[in-house]
């Protein structure tokens, strides 16, 4: 608790303090609730725009190279998932709970056994099927669930059997139909090439997936870039924009 008090990303929710004796930690507060509530328009809120969620996904994937990149030990989340990632009153996104993170001792290949546990930590379907199997957990073990969640994003659909539906769906074709329906405008070409990075970083074993600053936040700052463009043309073009596709900066 003392070193997870002590993170500070504008990505991460930030921990005030916990109560040992009832086993509770307290974080700040965040008006606009989880992303899963949202995905799901829960309380009858009005869908996040695409640019929001593309947004949403770089912002994620920054807090959480932060954590694999933190000294003097990296920080590997565990539990990684739509309802683990909250919105403050702008729609920024943080990410949340990290009770589960686990610190680790050192950080090695992919192909060799970093930390090994007889007890998972985790919420089921967006757990590392390596970190199932073996008990091993790595910084790579977050990307998996990270995957999920970008295909969540844009499907709004639930994680179980998702990974499949979506390998078919684009195989067949069928890929825009799998697309959240409560969107009219998907730039379909850059939804298909997320879910393939998505997908990617799904594959069963960590040596697999891409490389999280390397690979995975280059992608998703393309298709930020996309969203921005957006938003510009829209300025430009003095039509009202909607309130979740301005930078909080400019509200």
């Amino acid at each position: 608790v003392e070193v997870l008090s002590q993170i500070r990303h504008p990505h991460m929710v930030l921990l005030l303090g916990a109560c040992p004796e009832n086993g509770c930690l307290v974080y700040e507060y965040l008006a606009n609730g989880s992303l899963e509530d949202r995905l799901l328009c829960k309380g009858g809120t009005p869908p996040l725009s695409w640019p929001t969620r593309f947004r949403i996904l770089y912002e994620v994937a920054c807090a959480l190279a932060f954590l694999h990149s933190s000294k003097p030990e990296p920080i590997v989340h565990r539990d990684l998932k739509p309802a683990n990632i909250l919105l403050d009153s702008n729609y920024v996104s943080k990410i949340g709970d990290v009770g589960l993170a686990q610190l680790m001792s050192n950080v090695v290949p992919d192909t060799v056994t970093e930390y090994r546990e007889t007890l998972l930590a985790g919420t089921l379907y967006y757990m590392d099927p390596e970190y199932q199997r073996t008990g091993t957990v790595r910084p790579k073990s977050d990307l998996y669930g990270f995957g999920i969640i970008m295909l969540q994003i844009l499907t709004a659909k639930s994680p179980s059997g998702l990974v499949k539906m979506i390998e078919t769906s684009i195989d067949n074709g069928s890929f825009p139909e799998k697309l959240d329906k409560s969107i009219k405008d998907w730039p379909l070409a850059q939804c298909e090439d997320l879910a393939q990075l998505a997908l990617k970083c799904t594959r069963l074993r960590c040596r697999d997936r891409p490389d999280l600053e390397l690979e995975v936040i280059p992608e998703l700052q393309r298709f930020k870039d996309v969203a921005d463009a957006l938003r510009f043309k829209m300025i430009q073009g003095n039509i009202s924009i909607p309130r979740p596709y301005i930078c909080p900066i400019l509200q």
